[in-house]
């Protein structure tokens, strides 16, 4: 008798995926943390999670005003590289240095210690998603 094929089914994942509400969001999978003129930034639990195990992050871009969806840095997997997606203009201010002999805090804390710069924001941020945006993109 021919074993029945195991049905995956994505929609356990995605409920048990971690989108905060106070946070805002980009279709490249940021996560944004406006406070101020000031932006907290990572990527998101989704991303992490797409990627698998973060070994690098490599961003040289503090002190550089980079505009609304130019690549800030990348993120190394250990199968891939990812651009890192600017999701407002503003000027680097600091980037995580943890995250240099740490990388997995990425995967480990997308929302805590896994952030990756910190931004003075000099643009619109009109073109971020809520957290229920972001749950319908992904979801």
């Amino acid at each position: 008798m021919a074993k029945e094929a195991k049905k995956i089914t994505f929609g356990k994942i995605f409920e048990n995926m971690n989108i905060p509400a106070n946070l805002k969001y980009t279709k490249d999978h940021e996560w944004v943390k406006l406070e101020g003129d000031t932006a907290i930034i990572g990527i998101t639990d989704f991303a992490q999670g797409e990627l698998g195990d973060i070994v690098y992050v490599d961003i040289n871009t503090v002190g550089d005003t980079v505009n609304e969806h130019d690549v800030f840095g990348t993120v190394e997997a250990v199968k891939t590289v990812s651009d890192l997606f600017m999701p407002v203009t503003g000027e680097v201010l600091e980037f995580n240095s943890e995250l240099e002999a740490n990388p997995e805090l990425v995967n480990n804390d997308p929302y805590g210690k896994g952030w990756m710069i910190k931004v003075r924001v000099s643009g619109s941020t009109d073109g971020l998603l809520s957290a229920d945006d972001y749950k319908a993109l992904v979801g």
